[in-house]
């Protein structure tokens, strides 16, 4: 038995299959989760984000056109709540060393993303301008490559690849001033 397609489960979803639905939600839960959590760097926004995706999809099911993949679509829909969240919330990251720990799940309860990564390169990430901390958090958190970035931001791949140029300068001579 061959698993499906997320093509194949999307075609029954958009059907009203909802164990199709299930199985294609539950392929990119994680994913989509991770998106959140880099995107607000609390776990308890990034749930309700990834579960607001959730829903989204559920609705925009049935008019999801074949001509990109899936995950990309999804994705695109994980950024776009994501980069939502963050303007509601009208707050901006602490750049003080001794504050970066509150944006995190909560004072010595680091998640594995702070494991791997360090919690004051993350939250030095957040507070880039919108579009480089995009174009980071996509290429380097999500492991896209430039075309796909470009496609989830809506620009050209030079423009990711400036905004990467740019951010990997910022950061720089942020990490610097914090060290």
């Amino acid at each position: 038995m061959t698993a499906a397609t997320d093509r194949e489960l999307v075609a029954s979803a958009a059907s009203g299959d909802a164990a199709a639905f299930t199985r294609l939600i539950d392929r990119h839960y994680e994913r989509i989760y991770r998106m959140a959590w880099r995107w607000l760097g609390r776990r308890e926004e990034a749930e309700d984000v990834t579960q607001d995706v959730c829903v989204k999809i559920a609705h925009a099911i049935r008019g999801f056109r074949a001509d990109a993949e899936f995950a990309t679509w999804a994705y695109r829909i994980a950024f776009n709540t994501a980069t939502d969240a963050l303007r509601a919330r009208q707050r901006t990251v602490p750049t003080d060393p001794s504050e970066v720990m509150g944006l995190i799940d909560g004072p010595g309860q680091p998640s594995p993303e702070d494991d791997i990564m360090g919690a004051e390169l993350w939250a030095e990430v957040r507070a880039l301008p919108a579009q480089q901390r995009d174009a980071v958090l996509l290429v380097y958190g999500e492991d896209m490559n430039h075309a796909e970035a470009a496609e989830v931001m809506g620009c050209t791949e030079k423009t990711v690849s400036w905004h990467l140029h740019a951010a990997r300068k910022a950061l720089r001579v942020r990490l610097e001033a914090v060290g």
